[in-house]
C-alpha cells in the first residue's frame, strides 16, 4: 500500500514540477526585462534540479542525484554572473 502512495506522490510531483518548468521557460522567452528573464532562468534550473531528484527517486539510480548536483552547481554560476553582469555591465574585471 505504502509503495503505491509513493508512486502516486512521485508521479503528481513530476507533473507539477513539468508543469513549473515549461511556466519557468515562458517567463524566461516571455520577459519584458532582463531582470525577468534571469529570474526565469534561475527558477527553471532549479525546477530542472528537482525534476531529476524526483526521477531518481523513482527509478532508483545515483545517476540522477549526480546530474542535479551538476545542474545545481552550473546554475548557481550561471545566476551570480548573470546577476553581476546585470548590476555592472561587465562579468569579468
Amino acid at each position: 500500500m505504502s509503495a503505491w502512495i509513493l508512486a502516486l506522490a512521485l508521479s503528481y510531483a513530476q507533473m507539477a514540477l513539468a508543469l513549473a518548468a515549461g511556466l519557468a521557460c515562458w517567463r524566461t522567452l516571455r520577459g519584458p526585462r532582463a531582470q525577468d528573464r534571469v529570474l526565469g532562468l534561475d527558477t527553471l534550473y532549479v525546477t530542472a534540479m528537482l525534476l531529476f531528484v524526483v526521477t531518481g527517486m523513482r527509478m532508483g539510480t545515483t545517476f540522477f542525484f549526480e546530474a542535479s548536483l551538476v545542474i545545481g552547481v552550473l546554475g548557481f554560476v550561471a545566476t551570480v554572473s548573470l546577476a553581476k553582469f546585470l548590476i555592472r555591465g561587465e562579468v569579468i574585471e
